[in-house]
């Protein structure tokens, strides 16, 4: 209990207030701009890509190409000033299926760039929704996430709240506090960049495998901002204060259920083995949560000795997420889309959700059931699918069910998957599944209630 009685400093202090309350300013705080809800970090995002709209298309392209062509490279010849550089030699070193993915993803954004070879691979229904609308989106939001999540990681702010808030999260989810944040990070700002700070957290030894797991799976949500779109698309946005609390309703019930089942439930309860475990939220006994919270924090917030390397973890991050993960987003979000816009595999997948959505009495079931198993591919397409429906009532359901399903390929699903997150693809699948078949009659129930 040494520990308990150490005093510290107001410059220690200060090193744990300041960058946490700039991280929280950035990541968590809502603001009205132009009539659209964001973050401080969503406005620095939008304002870069409306700077660059024009370029970024290309320059991702240029990207994707180096990537590819550096790993073959690296692969091919035995090169000593990247095997003694950890990053490089992660970065381009790699397994052949990985190079391969990045070639299909450099020449899918050349056809797309260029228009050039069948359309069905760069019409903006399928590759040119990736390069022209995702990439973008993807490519700044991760450059600032990544440059200023060490405030919310490495300054005491993820210690501070776990410790205050683990009474509420590890009996109803059974997770530790700091979980909070990412879902909060999620809900303000974007679901991506839940999952960047879930995989962060995990590789640094502060949840163990299920954990990382469930709170990936489970609490990535979409942005407000994001569901403000799906809702205008839909012609519902005139109830969306109704419709985003059913989002968030569905969300909370699956994500006290999901984890408590299989695969999820099976998950190892052991940490990361290269960090070992971080983490200690265990309030001891006399000592109020707030101030062995912020005891925690000052001590995590006084580790960081060098501010040139957290701004270097960060720009490192930036380098691996667009050279690393943007490749596969183009590659495996293109081939999805297609799947999804070409052939009739989710149409016969949906089957069994015709009678499913009969008993829950939603009208015109048989045009809604692709939407229910669409949003694996992308979170977008039920919107799609459910924008001719007539009802009002089977709209606002489908709405919902594109944000609740949570998991979807070509986003969430390829950042988990390049993750060291022990996930794989037919486990997401699974949970995918999961999770519509338990939000599914909340957000049919609630809808039910709100149009009566």
């Amino acid at each position: 209990m040494k520990s308990e009685q150490q005093q510290f400093t107001a410059s220690q202090y200060m090193k744990f207030w300041l960058p946490s309350l700039i991280g929280v300013l950035l990541f968590l705080v809502p603001i009205s701009v132009g009539g659209k809800v964001t973050i401080g970090l969503g406005v620095l995002a939008d304002g870069l890509q409306a700077l660059l709209a024009d370029y970024i298309p290309l320059i991702m392209t240029i990207i994707l190409c180096l990537s590819a062509i550096g790993s073959l490279i690296v692969k091919c010849i035995n090169l000593q000033m990247i095997k003694n550089n950890s990053f490089l030699d992660s970065l381009f070193n790699i397994l052949p299926l990985w190079i391969a993915l990045r070639f299909i993803g450099a020449i899918f954004a050349i056809m797309t760039l260029a228009e050039i070879g069948p359309a069905f691979i760069w019409s903006m229904a399928t590759g040119g929704t990736v390069l022209f609308d995702l990439i973008p989106v993807l490519m700044v939001w991760f450059l600032f996430a990544c440059l200023f999540m060490p405030l919310l990681l490495q300054f005491g702010l993820m210690d501070f709240i776990g410790t205050i808030v683990r009474k509420i999260m590890h009996p109803l989810f059974k997770l530790p506090g700091r979980s909070s944040i990412d879902a909060l990070a999620s809900w303000m700002g974007s679901g991506t960049v839940g999952v960047l700070l879930t995989t962060q957290q995990y590789e640094s030894g502060y949840y163990t495998k299920r954990e990382a797991a469930v709170v990936a799976t489970n609490f990535s949500i979409a942005s407000i901002a994001f569901s403000l779109v799906i809702a205008r698309f839909l012609s519902i946005d005139h109830m969306f204060v109704q419709f985003y609390i059913t989002v968030i309703v569905a969300g909370v019930v699956a994500a006290i259920i999901v984890p408590r089942i299989p695969p999820l439930s099976l998950k190892k309860d052991t940490y990361y083995e290269a960090a070992g475990k971080q983490i200690n939220e265990v309030v001891p006994e006399g000592v109020s949560s707030f101030k062995w919270g912020v005891q925690k924090a000052v001590e995590k917030a006084d580790q960081v000795k060098s501010y040139r390397g957290v701004i270097k973890s960060g720009v490192l991050n930036v380098v691996d997420i667009w050279f690393a993960l943007i490749p596969l987003v183009m590659a495996l979000g293109t081939i999805a889309l297609i799947i999804a816009e070409k052939t009739p595999i989710f149409n016969y997948l949906s089957y069994p959700f015709i009678p499913f959505l009969q008993l829950l009495q939603l009208p015109e079931a048989e045009a809604a059931a692709p939407a229910m198993i669409v949003g694996f591919a992308d979170m977008f397409l039920p919107a799609v699918v459910g924008s001719g429906i007539e009802s009002e009532l089977t709209r606002f359901v489908i709405g919902v069910m594109s944000l609740a399903q949570l998991i979807y390929m070509s986003e969430i699903g390829i950042l988990l998957l390049k993750s060291k997150i022990p996930i794989s693809f037919f486990q997401l699948f699974i949970i995918f599944l999961q999770r519509t078949i338990i939000t599914l009659p909340v957000a049919a129930l609630m809808a039910h209630l709100l149009f009566f």
